[in-house]
């Protein structure tokens, strides 16, 4: 029996371990492990208070979910961050996205 084409299912540890790889230096500090699992949770629940599933005004989408995450972490005293260092990490993880995309088992 031979086995379809499977793409790799997200793993919060091998994504958080990812992004950590993937920032500059001076964002590893910034950005914790336990920081990262915190963001990758805001991610999911923006997008399920959100109904953003299409691809009609990505830049808008991507404002606002970095707002949402600057404004979470800053009220559940996590951080006060930066959007630039927010966009970093959402780059990070929408890098390791692809890579999911891109691997087959």
């Amino acid at each position: 029996m031979s086995e379809q084409n499977k793409t790799l299912e997200y793993d919060d540890s091998a994504a958080v371990e990812f992004i950590h790889n993937y920032l500059p230096q001076n964002l590893k500090d910034k950005f914790p492990d336990d920081t990262l699992y915190y963001i990758l949770d805001l991610i999911c629940e923006f997008y399920e208070e959100n109904d953003y599933l299409s691809e009609d005004d990505e830049e808008k989408e991507e404002r606002e979910l970095i707002a949402f995450i600057v404004q979470q972490s800053k009220k559940d005293a996590i951080g006060a961050f930066l959007p630039e260092d927010i966009l970093m990490v959402l780059r990070a993880e929408d890098a390791y996205m692809n890579t999911l995309d891109n691997q087959e088992i």
